[in-house]
């Protein structure tokens, strides 16, 4: 594939900008009838698999977080997500965007992020319902200084 088809694929395909590659064991948490089910396509799409699911009990590269305002604490997900990830690996973390119903407040995943000993390093428009917040473990912040 050429440099430039690369390039369209990342403009296009939302998981390919956020990082996700192939080979990667990715961990979806939170998983709903609300996801954004072409969101879910794409990052299968460019990991060349299938999400695993919350029963998933082994070491995973990346987590898939949904989260709304009235799933409990923030927090505490995070911290649990944390647990199942590769050191240095990242939590897309999916929340309802303005106006949506379950929204959450930046400042509260700011806060919930920092406590839980995440780095936010981007946020972006992954869907109609949806916005997404890549957040890094410490060793990942760590090595992109």
């Amino acid at each position: 594939m050429s440099a430039t088809a690369d390039h369209a694929e990342e403009r296009t395909n939302p998981a390919v900008r956020l990082g996700f590659q192939p080979g990667q064991v990715v961990q979806e948490i939170g998983y709903d009838d609300d996801v954004d089910q072409e969101l879910r396509e794409a990052i299968e799409e460019a990991i060349e698999g299938d999400l695993m699911d919350e029963d998933y009990d082994d070491v995973a590269d990346a987590v898939v977080l949904w989260f709304r305002d009235d799933d409990g604490d923030l927090t505490d997900a995070l911290v649990d997500a944390t647990t199942y990830i590769e050191e240095g690996g990242a939590i897309l973390l999916l929340t309802p965007k303005t106006g949506r119903t379950g929204y959450v407040e930046p400042s509260d995943i700011s806060e919930a992020a920092t406590t839980a000993g995440l780095t936010a390093s981007k946020s972006v428009s992954v869907g109609k319902d949806w916005s997404g917040s890549r957040l890094a473990t410490p060793k990942a912040a760590k090595a992109k200084r």
